[in-house]
Protein backbone atom coordinates (compact mmCIF):
# COMPACT_ATOMS: atom_id res chain seq x y z
CA UNK A 1 0.00 0.00 0.00
CA UNK A 2 1.24 3.50 -0.87
CA UNK A 3 -0.40 6.30 1.08
CA UNK A 4 0.40 9.05 -1.38
CA UNK A 5 -3.21 10.17 -1.82
CA UNK A 6 -6.28 9.93 0.43
CA UNK A 7 -8.41 6.86 -0.08
CA UNK A 8 -11.54 8.53 -1.46
CA UNK A 9 -10.25 11.24 -3.81
CA UNK A 10 -7.05 12.74 -5.24
CA UNK A 11 -8.23 16.32 -4.90
CA UNK A 12 -5.97 18.60 -2.86
CA UNK A 13 -8.97 19.58 -0.74
CA UNK A 14 -9.14 16.08 0.76
CA UNK A 15 -5.38 15.80 1.28
CA UNK A 16 -5.54 17.02 4.87
CA UNK A 17 -4.43 15.73 8.22
CA UNK A 18 -7.91 14.86 9.49
CA UNK A 19 -8.72 12.50 6.64
CA UNK A 20 -5.25 10.97 6.51
CA UNK A 21 -5.20 10.33 10.28
CA UNK A 22 -8.67 8.77 10.14
CA UNK A 23 -7.57 6.61 7.22
CA UNK A 24 -4.41 5.45 9.00
CA UNK A 25 -6.34 4.51 12.13
CA UNK A 26 -9.19 2.84 10.24
CA UNK A 27 -6.76 0.72 8.20
CA UNK A 28 -4.73 -0.16 11.30
CA UNK A 29 -7.85 -1.40 13.08
CA UNK A 30 -8.95 -3.43 10.06
CA UNK A 31 -5.49 -5.10 9.91
CA UNK A 32 -5.42 -5.73 13.65
CA UNK A 33 -2.35 -3.52 14.12
CA UNK A 34 -1.30 -2.59 17.66
CA UNK A 35 0.81 0.46 16.72
CA UNK A 36 1.00 3.04 13.93
CA UNK A 37 4.46 4.49 13.19
CA UNK A 38 4.74 7.68 11.12
CA UNK A 39 8.44 8.35 10.59
CA UNK A 40 9.82 11.44 8.81
CA UNK A 41 12.65 10.76 6.38
CA UNK A 42 14.60 13.13 4.13
CA UNK A 43 11.91 13.43 1.46
CA UNK A 44 8.85 11.53 2.70
CA UNK A 45 6.87 10.25 5.70
CA UNK A 46 7.23 6.50 6.07
CA UNK A 47 4.24 4.62 7.53
CA UNK A 48 4.57 1.25 9.23
CA UNK A 49 2.17 -0.81 11.33
CA UNK A 50 3.04 -3.33 14.01
CA UNK A 51 0.88 -6.31 13.14
CA UNK A 52 1.07 -9.40 15.34
CA UNK A 53 4.24 -8.03 16.92
CA UNK A 54 6.12 -7.47 13.64
CA UNK A 55 6.65 -4.18 11.73
CA UNK A 56 4.86 -4.16 8.35
CA UNK A 57 5.64 -1.32 5.83
CA UNK A 58 2.56 0.54 4.57
CA UNK A 59 3.97 3.09 2.15
CA UNK A 60 4.60 6.85 2.28
CA UNK A 61 2.81 10.13 2.91
CA UNK A 62 3.91 13.41 1.27
CA UNK A 63 6.38 15.18 3.55
CA UNK A 64 4.49 18.49 3.36
CA UNK A 65 1.70 16.89 5.37
CA UNK A 66 3.99 16.26 8.37
CA UNK A 67 3.39 19.54 10.30
CA UNK A 68 -0.40 19.43 10.01
CA UNK A 69 -0.54 15.71 10.86
CA UNK A 70 1.61 16.24 13.96
CA UNK A 71 -0.52 19.23 14.97
CA UNK A 72 -3.71 17.23 14.53
CA UNK A 73 -2.44 14.49 16.85
CA UNK A 74 -1.20 17.02 19.41
CA UNK A 75 -4.55 18.82 19.50
CA UNK A 76 -6.45 15.58 20.03
CA UNK A 77 -3.99 14.28 22.66
CA UNK A 78 -3.82 17.65 24.47
CA UNK A 79 -0.12 18.13 23.89
CA UNK A 80 1.75 21.43 23.47
CA UNK A 81 1.43 22.26 19.77
CA UNK A 82 4.35 24.69 19.86
CA UNK A 83 6.80 22.20 21.36
CA UNK A 84 8.78 20.32 18.70
CA UNK A 85 12.12 19.80 20.44
CA UNK A 86 10.99 17.59 23.34
CA UNK A 87 9.15 14.25 23.42
CA UNK A 88 5.47 14.36 24.40
CA UNK A 89 2.74 11.85 25.03
CA UNK A 90 -1.01 11.82 25.53
CA UNK A 91 -4.22 9.95 24.80
CA UNK A 92 -7.31 10.54 22.67
CA UNK A 93 -10.24 8.72 21.09
CA UNK A 94 -11.60 8.64 17.54
CA UNK A 95 -15.14 7.76 16.53
CA UNK A 96 -14.96 6.42 12.99
CA UNK A 97 -17.93 5.23 10.96
CA UNK A 98 -18.35 1.48 11.19
CA UNK A 99 -16.08 1.06 14.23
CA UNK A 100 -16.60 1.25 18.00
CA UNK A 101 -14.89 4.15 19.76
CA UNK A 102 -11.14 3.74 19.19
CA UNK A 103 -8.79 4.75 22.01
CA UNK A 104 -5.24 5.71 21.10
CA UNK A 105 -2.10 6.53 23.03
CA UNK A 106 0.09 9.04 21.18
CA UNK A 107 3.82 9.64 21.51
CA UNK A 108 6.05 12.13 19.68
CA UNK A 109 9.85 11.99 19.44
CA UNK A 110 12.10 14.64 17.86
CA UNK A 111 14.16 12.86 15.21
CA UNK A 112 16.72 14.17 12.71
CA UNK A 113 14.16 14.89 9.95
CA UNK A 114 11.22 15.90 12.18
CA UNK A 115 8.88 14.48 14.79
CA UNK A 116 8.18 10.76 14.77
CA UNK A 117 4.59 9.85 15.70
CA UNK A 118 3.68 6.53 17.26
CA UNK A 119 0.03 5.73 18.00
CA UNK A 120 -0.82 2.72 20.18
CA UNK A 121 -4.28 1.34 19.34
CA UNK A 122 -6.10 0.45 22.57
CA UNK A 123 -8.98 -1.79 21.57
CA UNK A 124 -10.82 -2.17 24.86
CA UNK A 125 -13.64 -4.12 23.23
CA UNK A 126 -11.19 -6.93 22.42
CA UNK A 127 -10.74 -8.11 26.00
CA UNK A 128 -9.67 -11.74 25.71
CA UNK A 129 -11.38 -14.39 27.88
CA UNK A 130 -8.99 -16.41 30.03
CA UNK A 131 -9.75 -19.62 28.15
CA UNK A 132 -8.82 -17.97 24.83
CA UNK A 133 -5.36 -16.72 25.82
CA UNK A 134 -3.60 -19.94 24.87
CA UNK A 135 -3.13 -21.55 28.28
CA UNK A 136 -2.55 -25.31 28.19
CA UNK A 137 -5.43 -27.54 29.30
CA UNK A 138 -3.69 -28.36 32.57
CA UNK A 139 -2.74 -24.74 33.27
CA UNK A 140 -6.15 -23.16 32.72
CA UNK A 141 -7.88 -24.66 35.81
CA UNK A 142 -4.77 -23.90 37.89
CA UNK A 143 -4.86 -20.23 36.92
CA UNK A 144 -8.62 -20.07 37.55
CA UNK A 145 -8.03 -21.46 41.05
CA UNK A 146 -5.32 -18.89 41.66
CA UNK A 147 -7.76 -16.09 40.77
CA UNK A 148 -10.03 -17.36 43.59
CA UNK A 149 -7.34 -17.18 46.27
CA UNK A 150 -8.04 -14.64 49.05
CA UNK A 151 -4.46 -13.40 49.37
CA UNK A 152 -0.98 -13.68 47.92
CA UNK A 153 0.96 -12.34 44.95
CA UNK A 154 0.50 -13.50 41.35
CA UNK A 155 3.27 -12.14 39.13
CA UNK A 156 3.01 -12.12 35.32
CA UNK A 157 6.33 -11.71 33.53
CA UNK A 158 7.67 -11.26 30.03
CA UNK A 159 9.18 -8.60 27.76
CA UNK A 160 7.35 -5.48 26.60
CA UNK A 161 4.52 -6.35 24.23
CA UNK A 162 4.13 -9.95 25.38
CA UNK A 163 0.52 -9.50 26.56
CA UNK A 164 1.08 -9.29 30.33
CA UNK A 165 -1.61 -6.63 30.89
CA UNK A 166 -4.13 -8.61 28.83
CA UNK A 167 -3.52 -11.60 31.11
CA UNK A 168 -4.11 -9.48 34.22
CA UNK A 169 -7.36 -8.13 32.75
CA UNK A 170 -8.47 -11.67 31.89
CA UNK A 171 -7.80 -12.74 35.49
CA UNK A 172 -9.92 -9.86 36.78
CA UNK A 173 -12.67 -10.78 34.34
CA UNK A 174 -13.14 -14.22 35.94
CA UNK A 175 -13.37 -12.78 39.46
CA UNK A 176 -16.65 -12.03 41.23
CA UNK A 177 -16.30 -8.29 40.73
CA UNK A 178 -19.70 -7.50 42.29
CA UNK A 179 -18.70 -9.18 45.57
CA UNK A 180 -15.12 -7.90 45.76
CA UNK A 181 -13.46 -4.50 46.07
CA UNK A 182 -10.97 -4.49 43.20
CA UNK A 183 -8.66 -1.51 42.74
CA UNK A 184 -6.08 -1.09 39.97
CA UNK A 185 -3.13 1.24 39.47
CA UNK A 186 -2.08 1.38 35.83
CA UNK A 187 0.04 3.42 33.44
CA UNK A 188 -2.00 3.90 31.33
CA UNK A 189 -5.49 2.44 31.77
CA UNK A 190 -5.96 0.34 28.62
CA UNK A 191 -9.32 -1.31 29.30
CA UNK A 192 -12.13 0.27 31.30
CA UNK A 193 -14.19 -1.94 33.62
CA UNK A 194 -17.59 -0.79 34.81
CA UNK A 195 -17.55 -2.45 38.23
CA UNK A 196 -14.02 -1.94 39.57
CA UNK A 197 -12.00 1.12 40.65
CA UNK A 198 -9.20 2.05 38.27
CA UNK A 199 -6.46 4.59 38.87
CA UNK A 200 -3.68 5.87 36.60
CA UNK A 201 -0.18 6.60 37.86
CA UNK A 202 1.25 10.05 37.17
CA UNK A 203 4.94 10.11 38.14
CA UNK A 204 5.34 13.74 37.00
CA UNK A 205 2.93 14.77 39.74
CA UNK A 206 4.45 12.43 42.31
CA UNK A 207 1.71 9.81 41.94
CA UNK A 208 4.08 6.87 41.51
CA UNK A 209 3.23 3.18 41.74
CA UNK A 210 4.61 3.08 45.29
CA UNK A 211 2.62 6.14 46.41
CA UNK A 212 -0.52 4.89 44.69
CA UNK A 213 -0.18 1.43 46.22
CA UNK A 214 0.02 2.92 49.72
CA UNK A 215 -3.15 4.91 49.02
CA UNK A 216 -4.96 1.84 47.67
CA UNK A 217 -4.31 -0.02 50.92
CA UNK A 218 -6.42 2.63 52.68
CA UNK A 219 -9.32 1.97 50.27
CA UNK A 220 -10.35 -1.37 51.83
CA UNK A 221 -9.47 -3.49 48.75
CA UNK A 222 -9.81 -7.25 48.36
CA UNK A 223 -7.85 -7.43 45.10
CA UNK A 224 -5.14 -5.01 43.95
CA UNK A 225 -3.73 -4.88 40.44
CA UNK A 226 -0.46 -2.95 40.07
CA UNK A 227 0.51 -2.41 36.45
CA UNK A 228 4.21 -3.02 37.07
CA UNK A 229 6.63 -3.50 39.95
CA UNK A 230 9.26 -1.11 38.61
CA UNK A 231 11.30 -0.47 41.74
CA UNK A 232 12.18 -2.12 45.08
CA UNK A 233 9.76 0.10 47.02
CA UNK A 234 6.75 -0.90 44.93
CA UNK A 235 7.72 -4.58 45.06
CA UNK A 236 8.11 -4.55 48.83
CA UNK A 237 4.76 -2.81 49.40
CA UNK A 238 3.05 -5.28 47.04
CA UNK A 239 4.58 -8.24 48.89
CA UNK A 240 3.56 -6.84 52.27
CA UNK A 241 0.03 -6.22 51.00
CA UNK A 242 -0.24 -9.82 49.79
CA UNK A 243 0.72 -11.03 53.28
CA UNK A 244 -1.97 -8.94 54.98
CA UNK A 245 -5.07 -10.39 53.36
CA UNK A 246 -5.00 -8.97 49.82
CA UNK A 247 -4.69 -10.73 46.48
CA UNK A 248 -2.14 -8.74 44.48
CA UNK A 249 -1.68 -9.00 40.70
CA UNK A 250 1.31 -7.38 39.04
CA UNK A 251 3.92 -7.69 36.28
CA UNK A 252 7.70 -7.79 36.02
CA UNK A 253 9.99 -7.41 33.01
CA UNK A 254 11.79 -10.71 33.45
CA UNK A 255 12.49 -13.50 30.99
CA UNK A 256 10.85 -16.48 32.69
CA UNK A 257 9.24 -17.74 35.88
CA UNK A 258 12.49 -18.73 37.61
CA UNK A 259 14.11 -15.39 36.77
CA UNK A 260 11.09 -13.66 38.36
CA UNK A 261 11.56 -15.49 41.65
CA UNK A 262 15.23 -14.48 41.69
CA UNK A 263 14.39 -10.86 40.79
CA UNK A 264 11.90 -10.50 43.64
CA UNK A 265 14.57 -11.64 46.09
CA UNK A 266 17.14 -9.30 44.46
CA UNK A 267 14.76 -6.32 44.83
CA UNK A 268 15.57 -6.21 48.52
CA UNK A 269 12.58 -7.88 50.14
CA UNK A 270 13.26 -10.39 52.90
CA UNK A 271 13.48 -13.88 51.39
CA UNK A 272 10.91 -15.26 53.86
CA UNK A 273 8.44 -12.56 52.76
CA UNK A 274 8.87 -13.53 49.10
CA UNK A 275 8.54 -17.22 49.97
CA UNK A 276 5.33 -16.73 51.94
CA UNK A 277 3.71 -14.08 49.74
CA UNK A 278 4.32 -15.43 46.22
CA UNK A 279 1.55 -17.73 45.01
CA UNK A 280 2.57 -18.21 41.39
CA UNK A 281 4.48 -16.78 38.46
CA UNK A 282 3.05 -16.78 34.95
CA UNK A 283 5.65 -16.23 32.23
CA UNK A 284 4.44 -15.58 28.70
CA UNK A 285 5.28 -14.77 25.10
CA UNK A 286 3.15 -14.09 22.03
CA UNK A 287 3.63 -16.03 18.80
CA UNK A 288 1.90 -15.46 15.50
CA UNK A 289 -0.76 -17.95 14.41
CA UNK A 290 -0.34 -19.53 10.99
CA UNK A 291 -2.73 -18.38 8.30
CA UNK A 292 -4.90 -21.42 7.58
CA UNK A 293 -5.46 -20.30 3.98
CA UNK A 294 -1.84 -20.58 2.86
CA UNK A 295 0.20 -22.62 5.39
CA UNK A 296 2.07 -25.53 3.82
CA UNK A 297 3.31 -28.82 5.26
CA UNK A 298 6.95 -29.95 5.22
CA UNK A 299 9.17 -32.57 6.87
CA UNK A 300 11.65 -31.45 9.54
CA UNK A 301 15.19 -32.06 8.27
CA UNK A 302 16.89 -32.21 11.68
CA UNK A 303 15.69 -33.04 15.19
CA UNK A 304 15.01 -30.24 17.69
CA UNK A 305 16.69 -30.89 21.03
CA UNK A 306 16.55 -29.32 24.49
CA UNK A 307 19.07 -26.60 25.35
CA UNK A 308 21.34 -29.09 27.08
CA UNK A 309 21.04 -31.53 24.17
CA UNK A 310 19.87 -34.35 26.43
CA UNK A 311 16.36 -34.68 25.07
CA UNK A 312 14.85 -34.72 21.58
CA UNK A 313 11.81 -32.44 21.59
CA UNK A 314 10.77 -32.89 17.92
CA UNK A 315 11.94 -35.91 15.93
CA UNK A 316 13.61 -35.59 12.53
CA UNK A 317 11.10 -36.16 9.73
CA UNK A 318 8.13 -34.85 11.74
CA UNK A 319 5.53 -33.13 9.55
CA UNK A 320 5.24 -29.46 10.51
CA UNK A 321 3.73 -26.38 8.91
CA UNK A 322 5.37 -23.16 7.70
CA UNK A 323 4.20 -19.72 6.63
CA UNK A 324 3.78 -18.83 2.95
CA UNK A 325 1.72 -15.65 2.54
CA UNK A 326 -1.48 -14.77 0.70
CA UNK A 327 -3.87 -11.80 0.30
CA UNK A 328 -5.91 -12.99 3.30
CA UNK A 329 -2.95 -12.52 5.68
CA UNK A 330 -1.48 -9.48 3.84
CA UNK A 331 1.35 -11.74 2.54
CA UNK A 332 2.73 -12.31 6.06
CA UNK A 333 1.77 -15.98 6.40
CA UNK A 334 0.21 -15.31 9.80
CA UNK A 335 -3.13 -14.13 11.18
CA UNK A 336 -3.48 -13.18 14.84
CA UNK A 337 -1.42 -14.23 17.81
CA UNK A 338 -1.46 -16.87 20.53
CA UNK A 339 0.03 -16.85 24.02
CA UNK A 340 2.69 -19.27 25.19
CA UNK A 341 2.71 -19.74 28.95
CA UNK A 342 4.71 -21.37 31.71
CA UNK A 343 2.87 -21.43 35.03
CA UNK A 344 4.95 -21.92 38.16
CA UNK A 345 2.81 -22.51 41.25
CA UNK A 346 5.00 -22.45 44.34
CA UNK A 347 5.15 -25.56 46.53
CA UNK A 348 6.80 -26.10 49.92
CA UNK A 349 10.11 -27.20 48.39
CA UNK A 350 10.38 -24.04 46.30
CA UNK A 351 9.49 -21.88 49.29
CA UNK A 352 12.35 -23.48 51.27
CA UNK A 353 14.74 -22.73 48.39
CA UNK A 354 13.65 -19.10 48.39
CA UNK A 355 14.06 -18.78 52.17
CA UNK A 356 17.60 -20.13 51.76
CA UNK A 357 18.30 -17.66 48.92
CA UNK A 358 19.26 -20.48 46.56
CA UNK A 359 20.75 -19.86 43.12
CA UNK A 360 18.90 -19.93 39.81
CA UNK A 361 20.10 -23.45 39.02
CA UNK A 362 18.46 -24.76 42.21
CA UNK A 363 15.27 -22.81 41.42
CA UNK A 364 15.13 -24.35 37.93
CA UNK A 365 15.56 -27.86 39.27
CA UNK A 366 12.87 -27.20 41.88
CA UNK A 367 10.54 -25.75 39.22
CA UNK A 368 11.02 -28.86 37.06
CA UNK A 369 10.11 -31.08 40.00
CA UNK A 370 7.02 -28.89 40.57
CA UNK A 371 5.89 -29.71 37.02
CA UNK A 372 6.93 -26.53 35.19
CA UNK A 373 6.84 -26.82 31.39
CA UNK A 374 9.34 -24.24 30.01
CA UNK A 375 8.16 -21.66 27.49
CA UNK A 376 10.08 -23.11 24.57
CA UNK A 377 8.71 -26.59 25.15
CA UNK A 378 5.20 -25.18 25.47
CA UNK A 379 5.76 -23.46 22.13
CA UNK A 380 7.04 -26.62 20.46
CA UNK A 381 3.82 -28.38 21.43
CA UNK A 382 1.97 -25.68 19.47
CA UNK A 383 4.33 -26.23 16.53
CA UNK A 384 3.49 -29.94 16.50
CA UNK A 385 -0.20 -29.04 16.60
CA UNK A 386 0.28 -26.93 13.44
CA UNK A 387 -0.85 -23.72 15.13
CA UNK A 388 2.41 -21.82 14.66
CA UNK A 389 5.88 -22.34 13.15
CA UNK A 390 9.20 -23.50 14.53
CA UNK A 391 10.79 -20.20 13.45
CA UNK A 392 8.20 -18.23 15.46
CA UNK A 393 8.78 -20.19 18.66
CA UNK A 394 12.56 -19.94 18.35
CA UNK A 395 12.23 -16.19 17.66
CA UNK A 396 10.32 -15.38 20.86
CA UNK A 397 11.81 -17.93 23.27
Amino acid sequence: MTISRPPASSSSEELDAVKVLNHLVRRAVSMGASDIHVEPKRDTLRVRYRVDGVMVPQGQIPLELAPSLASRVKVLARMDMTERRLPQDGQFSLELHGHPLIHLRASTFPAIHGETLVLRVLLSHQLIPLDKLGLAKDDLPRVERLADRPSGLIAVCGPTGSGKTSTLYSLIKVMKTSELSIVTLEDPIEVEFADITQGQANPRQGFTFAAGLRAILRQDPDVIMVGEMRDPETAQIALQASLTGHLVLSTLHTSDAVDTVARLVDLGAESWIVANALLAVIAQRLVRRLCEECAETYELEGAVTSDDGDRILIEKGTELKRAVGCPTCHQTGYRGRLGLFEVLELDDDLRELIKGRAGKRAYREGARKAGLLPLREAGLLRVKEGVTTLDEVLRVT
